[in-house]
């Protein structure tokens, strides 16, 4: 969100805030933070830290890292406590100068944490700098002193000119919106829908600089063509490559990627890594500035609920994908497996005949971050679910319309007007009434999925564009023990069991480790797959499990395995009509 600062505020502000970040020990993972408050006239001042970081929905507790809080006022020491677990109070006694120094450890990989160590410094900006309490619209600078072994700064924040290695922010709300790379990246840049992009590579890699540009632009350009303007001057990829990583986290005009090294040169992980891209950039529009009404203004220290996280998340994993396919970057049916795996990943999770859309992006923030090993059976993803009432809705509407409109109008129409024009945030109600506008159409149909934990009617929607969802194992008769299990230093462990099947209705026990069935000595999930080829449902096996060192026989009656296997397939006889609306559909 981008919060204007008015002519009147900022002739009364007469505090300026500037930060000063140093790293006199990154092989022992600390930044040296020192604030400075000028123009000062308050006897006590609050000064707070994030407590989590918008695009992530988990109270994440960034103060647990802050150590050595201590302030001066004009040079002398004041006195200062904690009132609350993200809260400091100084005694300013009207002092007007106030320097404020503290160290903030960071040793976590995830795209949403600061890591530091002795090759480079990422600072994930709510879990490094604070801000006065009540005063979050006040603009801040912030000067960066690198390690002298690093020698670049990537972040999407404004350059202060004639000062070396200093930053501006208009406010807090875009300072905590800016995380900022320091050591010795990669980094090139091109243009793309008018726009300057750099890329900062961190940690080396197998990729090619001019594969990713000609990709990454084909991404954009078709993303922006979805709501007809790109809203930055100036973008940001900070891009973190691991042995093995993933994972997104969106900015205002930037996104922190995580990333496999070697991955580029596959086929697979280079899809799925400009995957990611399509992802992350999709949010500038949509949840960055198209926002739900309760996502903005944040509050820093709670959580800021909303229903409608299976929009703001859902479309844009329905978008990532499908722009990869507008775009030439995979084929039809490579889109289609796809669409055919997000499918299955929500029918085969029990979950999703539990919990509702609306109740799993209500519940995020103790949920979705927090899975447990009965997760899979009780909840469902805003992510794959939402995005495929995405498609639903897109196919829908473009058949109401002749192929003339379709998702697309109505994610345009409501930057437009929510963002564009009014500035705030829409409501659920909004977004139905704008898209039964676009549509000409009641879409309750489409809606009642979002209320309700119930199957989809899919090939309904599928149909208008001449495709058909088929169930390969829909007459497939196997037997399933019911659990999950991985190979853990030679012992196999159950790592999930399923709802009512035999291991769930006989006892079976997520940590326990399977020894042996029916006598026969078990040390992998093949291992059990074989011993089932010749059973079927209703058989009873006995089953050798250790549960936290005791050995147990458990008497298990086997089950029909359930899962389905959707493929999505052309009909028999396509119409001209449906062709069309495929092609509208997918942009061809």
């Amino acid at each position: 969100m981008t919060t204007i600062l008015s002519s009147t505020t900022l002739a009364n502000n007469q505090e300026k805030i500037s930060f000063e970040i140093s790293f006199k020990e990154p092989q022992a993972h600390y930044a040296e933070i020192k604030m400075i408050i000028s123009g000062n006239k308050d006897h006590t001042i609050d000064v707070k830290m994030p407590v989590w970081a918008p695009g992530s929905y988990l109270i994440r507790e960034f103060p647990k890292n802050v150590e050595g809080f201590h302030a001066k006022g004009n040079g002398d020491e004041l006195k200062s406590f904690k009132t609350n677990k993200n809260t400091w109070r100084i005694q300013a006694d009207k002092a007007e100068n106030i320097e404020i120094n503290y160290r903030v450890y960071a040793f976590e990989i995830s795209v949403r944490t600061s890591f530091i160590d002795a090759s480079h410094a990422f600072l994930s900006s709510t879990g490094i700098f604070m801000h006065i309490d009540k005063k979050i619209d006040y603009p801040a600078e912030v000067t960066i002193i690198p390690h002298p072994t690093w020698e670049k700064i990537s972040t999407g924040l404004e350059k202060v000119h004639g000062k070396k290695n200093t930053f501006y922010a208009p406010n807090f709300d875009i300072l905590f919106d800016s995380p900022i790379e320091v050591g010795n990246q990669d980094i090139f840049h091109f243009t793309a829908s008018g726009v300057d992009h750099e890329v900062a590579m961190v940690g080396g890699g197998n990729y090619d600089k001019e594969t990713l540009t000609r990709d990454i632009t084909k991404i954009i350009e078709n993303q922006t063509l979805v709501f007809g303007e790109n809203p930055n001057k100036r973008y940001v990829f900070i891009v973190h490559n691991y042995e093995s990583g993933g994972g997104g986290l969106e900015h205002l005009n930037s996104t922190v990627l995580g990333a496999s090294r070697n991955n580029y040169t596959n086929k697979i992980g280079y899809t799925n890594f400009l995957g990611l891209v399509s992802h992350e950039y999709f949010h500038i529009w949509n949840i960055k500035r198209l926002r739900p009404e309760n996502l903005g203004p944040f509050n820093y220290d709670a959580e800021n609920y909303t229903t409608n996280l299976w929009i703001s998340e859902g479309f844009t994993a329905y978008y990532d994908n499908i722009t990869l396919r507008r775009a030439g970057l995979i084929d039809e049916s490579e889109y289609l497996r796809m669409l055919a795996n997000d499918i299955n990943s929500v029918e085969n999770r029990p979950g999703d005949t539990i919990q509702t859309l609306k109740e799993a992006s209500f519940d995020a923030w103790i949920k979705q971050y927090r899975p447990n090993e009965n997760s899979f059976n009780t909840t469902v993803t805003y992510y794959n679910k939402g995005a495929l009432i995405g498609l639903l809705l897109d196919l829908k509407i473009l058949h109401a319309t002749n192929g003339q409109k379709g998702l697309d109008a109505v994610m345009k129409a409501m930057y437009d007007l929510y963002y564009t024009q009014e500035d705030r945030g829409f409501t659920e109600e909004e977004f139905f009434s704008m898209a039964e506008k676009i549509a000409g159409v009641s879409l309750k149909d489409i809606f009642r999925y979002v209320d309700s934990a119930s199957t989809i009617g899919y090939n309904s929607y599928l149909n208008y564009a001449g495709l058909e969802l088929i169930d390969v194992a829909e007459n497939l008769e196997i037997t399933d023990l019911g659990v999950r299990a991985s190979n853990q230093n030679g012992r196999l462990i159950v790592t999930s069991v399923i709802s009512g099947s035999g291991a769930w209705k006989d006892g079976i026990n997520v940590r326990d480790e399977l020894i042996s069935i029916n006598n026969i000595r078990v040390s992998s999930n093949e291992d059990i797959d074989n011993l089932l080829i010749s059973s079927k449902p209703g058989d009873k096996y006995q089953v050798l499990v250790s549960r936290d060192g005791i050995l147990k026989t458990l008497n298990v009656t086997l089950g029909l395995n359930k899962a389905k296997r959707y493929l999505i397939m052309p009909l028999v006889e396509v119409s001209k009509d449906q062709l069309e609306i495929k092609n509208a559909w997918l942009n061809l």
